[in-house]
């Protein structure tokens, strides 16, 4: 999940519920690190492992620039309104996760959110310890030395605690996670140790050169394709439930099961700008002329200024198999491409054959692979 989707999540009832689910208001957490975290530098000083909600945000600026730089490499996307929605929340003292902490600055950090009995891991980033930098440039204190601990093993290190306060919390009887920058199977072997399913998720990107021309739409008899409105969040709720029965992604994100759950994910994608800032102007929704209920829609994000993102696009199973999907993309990417975007992605889960088989044919390419983990409380997710 993208950092800023999980921070939308905090404007939710319960969203603060960390007493509840095992993290202490007042005192900095004493945790157990493995033995290659708790060994001490040449400085004397070692990685500790300590409460998020005990640091203002300037004290991970410097981490949240280089994850920043990443997203920006990686993904294309400007990380910049995600560090802007986190930093405001740690400088409320209340958003729930661990930091790690070496000489006295923050080198890294995992975060959760909760909703009722559900938690959200939202992120994981680390930079590598400062001890692994020196040793790298060669100096000779480190010669003798254990290998200090690298990036990888601080952010599973931050998952594992977070796994410990959150599976052995009552009140949580799901926890969901998609770390969106972090490559398939870097972390997965940790999540299933503690008892996760994994799912592979891909990421698509289709350039939009040469897109110049309007798409042709062509529409059965009794359907109409109109821009998104407003008022379209609550019927878009219902289809998205209707959409999503028995489909993997309502296995990923219990949201899609419920009119709810999709309103409160269509609330954080179109006002808390939930994956980058939303495009009422990409977005669109075809309806049925007779009952005016929503049929198919497509949404749209911008998350750089070289690039759009797909948020949801979705059909009613009573209407697929009419060309609905391939024409609301390639309504997207025109109107993507004409607001100056210069690619356009989206996100699928890999056991999504046919859809994946339509984005190719629509000239989008793999470009990033990650992974989508559930846990469930005594019984198969």
């Amino acid at each position: 999940m993208h950092p800023a989707a999980a921070a939308g999540w905090l404007d939710r009832p319960n969203a603060f519920d960390c007493i509840a689910a095992g993290f202490p208001r007042k005192a900095c957490i004493s945790l157990t690190l493995p033995s290659n975290l708790r060994r001490p530098m040449a400085t004397g000083v070692s990685i500790e492992i300590l409460d998020l909600r005990h640091f203002a945000a300037p004290l991970l600026r410097a981490v949240l620039d280089a994850e920043g730089e990443i997203w920006r490499q990686r993904l294309h996307w400007d990380y910049r309104t995600s560090s802007k929605l986190l930093m405001q929340y740690l400088d409320s003292h209340m958003l729930p996760g661990y930091a790690a902490v070496e000489g006295g600055q923050v080198t890294g950090y995992a975060f959760c959110v909760y909703e009722e009995s559900k938690a959200v891991i939202g992120d994981v980033f680390a930079l590598n310890s400062q001890a692994a930098e020196y040793e790298a440039a060669g100096t000779q204190a480190f010669a003798e030395r254990p290998a200090p601990p690298s990036a990888l093993e601080i952010e599973q290190t931050l998952l594992k605690h977070l796994f410990e306060t959150l599976l052995n919390s009552p009140q949580v009887d799901r926890v969901e996670s998609q770390l969106l920058l972090h490559p398939s199977g870097v972390h997965s072997a940790l999540f299933r140790q503690a008892g996760f399913q994994i799912f592979r998720r891909l990421f698509m990107v289709q350039p939009l050169a040469g897109l110049w021309n309007q798409p042709r739409v062509e529409l059965p008899r009794g359907l109409e394709l109109r821009p998104w409105r407003d008022d379209d969040l609550a019927p878009a709720g219902k289809l998205i439930s209707d959409a999503y029965r028995d489909h993997p992604d309502s296995v990923i994100n219990d949201q899609y099961r419920s009119i709810h759950g999709s309103q409160r994910f269509l609330h954080n994608i179109v006002r808390y700008a939930g994956c980058g800032v939303f495009a009422p102007q990409v977005s669109h929704v075809v309806i049925n002329q007779a009952t005016r209920e929503l049929v198919a829609l497509v949404l749209g994000s911008r998350v750089s200024q070289q690039s759009g993102h797909i948020t949801q696009l979705c059909v009613h199973p009573g209407y697929r198999r009419l060309g609905l999907a391939r024409m609301l993309l390639e309504v997207a990417a025109f109107h993507f491409m004409r607001h100056g975007a210069d690619e356009i992605s989206l996100t699928v889960t890999e056991s999504n054959t046919a859809a994946i088989d339509l984005y190719l044919s629509e000239g989008y390419t793999y470009a990033h692979t990650f992974d989508a983990a559930v846990w469930q409380r005594g019984r198969v997710a």
